[in-house]
């Protein structure tokens, strides 16, 4: 069963402070770490678990880095699903899913999609409001939560990334 909740202003910190463990962890081997994901979007709904977005110069290096992850607690998940990504997820004491990070080497295209899809709604809050009205009528109607968000996503991520390109960013 997928629960989502409210936005938790804590996130925010929750976020911070992990991604300095990873940085911390990784060393030389990252270049950044993003916040991405529904938990980086203030006002609307999302599972409680931070997504986060590791950039680094090259997946051999982040690669190197798994046995660090490893003992921040992290469970290395390989590609799962995505070719050119290393994907890792974190549980807390109770076994309750709190973090996953998804693993980049520099100039991937899926880095551009995360963060224009992040920002385009960020900066769009009345669609990023259909998307949390989306993503709780697919809860309230037991759909596949997955599946049914698809289509919106790859929508959204379309325009996200035509707006994305034609801002300035300091990142």
């Amino acid at each position: 069963m997928i629960e989502i909740v409210a936005h938790n202003t804590l996130w925010k910190q929750d976020f911070a402070a992990e991604a300095n463990a990873v940085a911390s962890a990784l060393d030389l081997r990252l270049t950044t770490v993003h916040h991405i994901g529904s938990t980086a979007i203030a006002g609307i709904l999302a599972k409680p678990v931070i997504d986060m977005l590791a950039v680094s110069p090259s997946l051999d290096a982040l690669n190197t880095a798994t046995p660090a992850l490893t003992a921040l607690g992290y469970q290395a998940m390989g590609a799962y699903g995505i070719e050119g990504r290393l994907y890792f997820r974190k549980d807390d004491a109770a076994g309750r899913r709190t973090h996953h990070l998804h693993g980049y080497a520099a100039g991937s295209p899926q880095i551009e999609r995360h963060l224009a899809f992040r920002d385009y709604l960020r900066a769009h809050p009345d669609i990023a409001m259909q998307y949390s009205a989306l993503k709780q009528q697919l809860i309230a109607d037991d759909a596949d939560y997955i599946e049914g968000k698809a289509p919106f996503v790859l929508a959204t991520e379309a325009q996200a990334l035509g707006w994305y390109r034609q801002q300035p960013r300091d990142y």
